[in-house]
């Protein structure tokens, strides 16, 4: 099957979505399917995608549209042209997203052409999501937004929660549920957690061991679980917090300030953005991986920690709030300081097993989201909306 992919910018920096989307690309293409990818910006593609001769070499197809622009952020007349072109080719095109003005001309490029075209909402038509900037928002379904999605062969939701919230806004359109592909392969086999310990000495204290791994954004929840690690220790309760990932300077000051007012300045460890090895390694060095976040629609580095073996401590605002729970590597919980505090002592005195909930949980992820199960349940949804186109 001919699959192209649009995502508007594939910069990891804007989180897990265009990272899924590469994933997502090359699974499609190794497992036989003429795979593209169409960006204005190609920051984190492969490098060995964009060589004159990466095509004849077996890499997927990557269309380099020009820059968006003006005060919609919309696609030019030359964008608009390659879209048509691009899209014609193809059997089916996935769109990522739904505020960017540019997934609109795609898909009318889809519809003048007969090409048949799926939408992933990433999020945000969830509720707290519509919360932001609410009348710009339904301003925007009225005038194009709820066209272009009941004009989708299929929208698609990456948990049932995230279906159940959405679906008034996407009206009449069919929908589906299918988890992100998540890239398992670094986790086969369990990292040590060596690299980490010998970088951060933090981690060979004695005591509970907590995690946060994410961007600095107030909608992550970070003085949060900095509060509830103060109270906990004020219990006389060990535990050691570390902080990996960053974000704007003068809310990562913030941060520190309150660690430092909290008193636990010496009991937080910061170390700023990690990726590759020592990524792994902090997971396997963590007894359990705690995000109190206000909202999330998959949550990659949730199911990263549990691919480790690290249980995980989460919100019941996440949209994969049922599959967490459900996996027995995970717990959920109202999003206040006090429930964290109850659920982190729970693992710090030993009344929740962290390694035997981190066995549970780890053989949950590598069997619901391998990549031959996720990318066969995508196969199954593209190959219903060519049937219906």
């Amino acid at each position: 099957m001919r699959i192209l992919h649009y995502m508007q910018a594939i910069d990891f920096r804007h989180g897990g979505p265009p990272r899924a989307v590469v994933d997502q690309v090359a699974t499609m293409k190794a497992r036989g399917h003429l795979a593209g990818l169409a960006t204005t910006v190609v920051e984190d593609v492969p490098d060995d995608w964009l060589n004159d001769d990466a095509q004849a070499g077996g890499a997927p197809e990557v269309v380099r549209l020009p820059p968006v622009g003006g005060r919609l952020n919309r696609l030019s007349a030359e964008g608009v042209r390659l879209a048509k072109e691009v899209v014609a080719r193809y059997d089916v095109v996935h769109l990522h997203g739904v505020w960017e003005t540019s997934n609109l001309q795609f898909a009318a490029a889809c519809r003048a052409v007969g090409t048949p075209y799926v939408v992933s909402l990433r999020g945000m038509l969830d509720d707290w999501a519509m919360n932001q900037k609410s009348l710009k928002k339904r301003l925007y379904l009225a005038f194009g937004g709820r066209r272009f999605l009941e004009g989708a062969a299929s929208v698609h939701c990456t948990a049932e929660y995230e279906r159940i919230q959405s679906k008034a806004r996407f009206g009449r359109a069919r929908s589906a549920v299918v988890p992100n592909l998540v890239d398992l392969r670094p986790y086969f086999d369990l990292p040590s957690p060596d690299l980490a310990k010998a970088e951060w000495p933090a981690l060979t204290r004695k005591g509970l061991k907590v995690l946060f791994l994410s961007r600095l954004h107030p909608g992550k929840g970070v003085d949060m679980l900095i509060d509830a690690v103060a109270e906990m220790r004020r219990r006389k309760l060990d535990v050691e917090l570390i902080i990996a990932g960053n974000g704007e300077p003068e809310y990562e000051k913030f941060l520190r300030a309150r660690a430092t007012d909290a008193g636990i300045d010496q009991n937080v460890t910061w170390t700023g953005f990690i990726s590759g090895d020592v990524k792994l390694s902090l997971f396997a060095a963590a007894d359990v991986f705690a995000l109190p976040t206000m909202q999330e629609n998959f949550g990659f580095v949730m199911f990263e920690a549990m691919a480790a073996g690290t249980p995980v401590v989460t919100t019941d605002l996440v949209d994969t709030r049922d599959e967490i729970a459900a996996s027995g590597g995970g717990v959920v919980i109202p999003r206040t300081v006090g429930d964290f505090v109850q659920a982190l002592s729970e693992f710090a005195s030993g009344r929740s097993d962290a390694a035997a909930m981190g066995v549970i949980g780890r053989k949950w992820t590598l069997e619901n989201l391998s990549a031959d199960r996720v990318a066969g349940a995508f196969e199954k949804l593209y190959d219903s909306c060519v049937d219906r186109g």
